[in-house]
């Protein structure tokens, strides 16, 4: 089997009402989303996505007449588009797609298959005022879920540990809380301050009076020592690394033990072929490996495929705070939207290779020429 071509697509999904997203200053009017289609000779064609990507054109001729199965190969050249353009790592997921597909496999089989479903947590976006939020929480137990993400980015933190309090006494029990910080990144256009060690750890305390499973980006993501200090200064569990973009960042921060929770997205840095290899190293030295997943349907698909595999963690991400970010709109480019069963579980597809099915009426529709 040889590449034959790839072709990268464009689509944007207008958002009315516009999407708040905690970390982002700008409201959110349209939703974008890259899809690569990796074609073979023999008729199977990988399909992987991301958020809008515009920097691996000009890069397909280094895999056109090559092996798909030749994945080390790949991963290493796509390393190095890296490092001279924008983020390629759908390309790995589409390969990889093309593998399941030519074995008559689902990628979590072809991973590991340590399990087939992971229990998924509700993954908020939105700031809300803690009654509203409180309220959301009360619904994710009644769809079924076990655990949710709290989203921070109030002025003043106080603000946001009123969230969780108003949460925690609504739910008692019944749900496990994970926080969000937003302090490992930021968009382009957001020009405040991040918080010290000092404002991380006031704020670690607070959360572990409430009984927080974990504290997700409190310190900015390059801020490796300082992650490793504050773990060691408090009992909740430190969470981050979502945005990282090299593996060597993984390989440090497993050295010093930054992180009791390590979130490589597959659609964002390496691939499935690199970030496998990272979730195994820091597992290794007794973390976990749960990764982030918002970026669009397909990325939560792969994402999950490698969770189930390999995860020792008990929950994955699943980006949800309807109404105004539903999986219609996660998915918009999908034919069949994923939702966690009546238990809290979200379930990898049996379908040969990650599963996608894509919404053709959908592509027409939303395409940009």
């Amino acid at each position: 089997m040889k590449i034959t071509s790839i072709e990268t697509k464009h689509y944007v999904l207008p958002l009315d009402p516009p999407f708040k997203a905690s970390w982002d200053p700008n409201p959110r009017t349209k939703f974008s989303q890259t899809v690569v289609f990796v074609h073979t000779d023999e008729g199977i064609t990988g399909i992987g996505s991301s958020d809008l990507k515009m920097g691996f054109e000009g890069y397909e001729h280094l895999f056109i007449g090559q092996d798909p199965f030749a994945i080390e190969r790949h991963s290493q050249v796509l390393d190095n588009i890296d490092f001279h353009s924008g983020r390629p790592w759908p390309i790995d997921l589409a390969l990889w797609d093309i593998m399941g597909k030519a074995t008559g496999l689902p990628v979590y089989k072809l991973l590991g298959a340590r399990t087939n479903k992971l229990l998924a947590y509700a993954s908020t976006g939105e700031i809300i005022s803690p009654e509203e939020r409180a309220e959301r929480a009360l619904a994710f137990i009644d769809q079924g879920f076990k655990a949710m993400k709290i989203r921070f980015h109030h002025d003043n933190p106080k603000d946001d540990i009123k969230v969780v309090e108003a949460v925690r006494r609504a739910v008692g029990d019944k749900l496990e809380i994970m926080v969000d910080a937003n302090q490992g990144w930021k968009m382009p256009a957001d020009t405040d301050g991040t918080w010290d060690l000092k404002m991380a750890y006031q704020v670690a305390k607070e959360l572990e009076e409430l009984n927080v499973y974990w504290l997700e980006e409190p310190l900015p993501s390059h801020q490796f020592e300082m992650m490793a200090k504050l773990r060691d200064m408090v009992g909740i569990r430190i969470a981050g690394g979502e945005m990282n973009r090299n593996w060597y960042d993984y390989r440090e921060m497993n050295r010093i033990q930054a992180l009791d929770v390590y979130q490589p997205d597959v659609v964002l840095s390496g691939g499935i072929t690199q970030i496998k290899k990272v979730a195994e190293m820091v597992q290794g030295s007794g973390a976990w490996f749960s990764p982030h997943t918002w970026t669009n349907g397909i990325g939560m698909l792969a994402n999950l495929h490698l969770a189930v595999a390999i995860s020792h963690c008990p929950y994955v991400e699943f980006p949800y705070d309807p109404p105004i970010w539903s999986n219609n709109r996660r998915d918009f480019v999908q034919s069949e939207q994923l939702m966690i069963d009546s238990d809290g579980y979200l379930t990898a597809p049996e379908k040969p290779g990650l599963g996608i099915e894509l919404d053709e009426a959908a592509l027409k529709q939303y395409e940009v020429k």
